[in-house]
């Protein structure tokens, strides 16, 4: 594999992410290419995604996770550094379901979902701590396009996200079979 800015995002597909950590080690070891921790569940019809990332850090508040999933989302992936609250859900059915319809590739979140069964039926991939029936604040408080940290992992605007049933990768550049 080699970096590439050209390549389509379903190309991914034909190679799972073990394969990709396989076949690039010097990546692994420089940095380039990190893998999240294995803390999330697997929600959506679409198991695997890929795309840009776009990130948003937000506590307990669904606000702006809503206003990014209204936008087009031109197969980019919404990242949501939730700060891992357990205590309700930050996205619903509903802006999944918009998410869906605005071409959003995945979101994954940090955090907790509800509306599962209606999440389950739309064609997105969607990754979360767990589900939640309680829902979240609505003030709006967040920061959009900053870099956040995932159990451990530094992730910034414009990275790339790879996910499959194995896990979850971010590579600084778009990766090319």
């Amino acid at each position: 594999m080699r970096a590439s800015s050209s390549r389509n995002l379903d190309s991914m597909a034909l190679v799972t992410t073990a394969e990709v950590c396989d076949a690039n080690p010097q990546l692994i070891v420089s940095g380039e290419l990190r893998a999240l921790q294995p803390i999330f569940q697997i929600y959506g019809r679409r198991q695997v995604f890929s795309g840009p990332v776009v990130t948003l850090k937000v506590f307990e508040d669904n606000v702006l996770i809503r206003e990014f999933l209204e936008e087009k989302g031109n197969g980019r992936v919404l990242v949501v550094d939730g700060g891992g609250s357990l205590r309700c859900a930050i996205l619903g059915g509903n802006p999944v379901v918009q998410a869906q319809n605005n071409g959003w590739s995945g979101i994954v979140v940090n955090g907790c979902i509800r509306d599962v069964d209606e999440i389950n039926g739309c064609d997105i991939g969607v990754r979360a701590l767990a589900s939640h029936p309680m829902k979240a604040n609505k003030k709006g408080i967040g920061e959009k396009h900053v870099p956040i940290t995932i159990g451990g992992t530094r992730i910034s605007d414009g990275e790339w996200l790879y996910a499959d049933t194995d896990g979850i990768l971010i590579s600084r550049t778009e990766l090319a079979v």
